[in-house]
């Protein structure tokens, strides 16, 4: 019932702020929040972790205590589920508490793009680590409300949801319909306006649209997009590893 109430708070906020957002407020804050989102390195989570959770101590301001609930989502995607110890369990549901308890009317309205996709992110991550599947069903009611209000201006929603999706059972296809559909639209999005996406999400996303059309007949299409992954992170912080390996299967 509390992520029942949680979930239609946070619908209701996103309707009322959808029509108020500053684009250039939404490329700041992005910046602000570059190194707390999409890291692939294990290592790197750990020290941010400690990092960002002492800089909320010293000032838990409203930047900072986003900051700190998507560290803790990025320590659920990359510790949680291969971490034996369990020492790093439970770090989805502190990112759902923290970025949940955030979403009131005073918040900054550009705010919520990060906040309402990362939380849907953070209950999808609560339901693999639970078995608790209709705080899954919430995460993509939370998910569609995000894509609806924010996805023209930033990619952030479909890029989320587009990223739970890819990685669920084939049995819930219904769900795994929005890798192919968010990842397309990204690429659609980001073609009309180079400034978009950045580029780790635009190398995660062409190699998200490369795993989501396997058949033969996407071939080309798909070994292009993976070829534009690699090419776009050189410095291997995105998707490049994944798309070639994923291209040597391929070709």
């Amino acid at each position: 019932m509390k992520h029942l109430v949680i979930l239609l708070a946070m619908i209701t906020l996103t309707a009322a702020t959808a029509q108020e957002l500053d684009v250039e407020k939404i490329a700041y804050y992005e910046m602000m929040l570059d190194d707390v989102m999409e890291i692939i390195d294990k290592e790197l989570v750990v020290k941010k972790l400690q990092a960002v959770e002492n800089d909320f101590k010293n000032e838990p301001n409203e930047l900072n205590s986003i900051r700190l609930g998507l560290i803790y989502h990025e320590v659920a995607l990359n510790l949680t589920f291969f971490d034996k110890t369990k020492k790093y369990a439970g770090y989805a549901q502190k990112s759902v508490a923290m970025l949940t308890a955030l979403h009131t009317k005073e918040m900054t309205p550009e705010l919520l793009i990060y906040v309402q996709s990362y939380s849907a992110s953070a209950m999808a991550l609560v339901a693999a680590e639970t078995m608790k599947l209709k705080l899954l069903g919430k995460a993509f009611r939370l998910f569609e409300e995000a894509v609806e209000a924010y996805a023209a201006v930033s990619p952030r929603p479909e890029f989320m949801r587009g990223s739970v999706a890819e990685n669920l059972p084939f049995f819930m296809w219904n769900k795994r319909k929005y890798a192919k559909i968010d990842f397309e639209s990204i690429i659609k999005k980001q073609e009309a306006n180079p400034n978009y996406a950045d580029f780790r999400i635009m190398s995660f996303t062409y190699w998200g649209w490369a795993r989501a059309h396997k058949k033969r007949k996407f071939r080309k299409q798909a070994i292009a997009y993976l070829q534009t992954a690699i090419k776009i992170d050189p410095a291997y912080k995105a998707g490049r590893q994944r798309a070639e390996e994923l291209l040597a299967q391929y070709e």
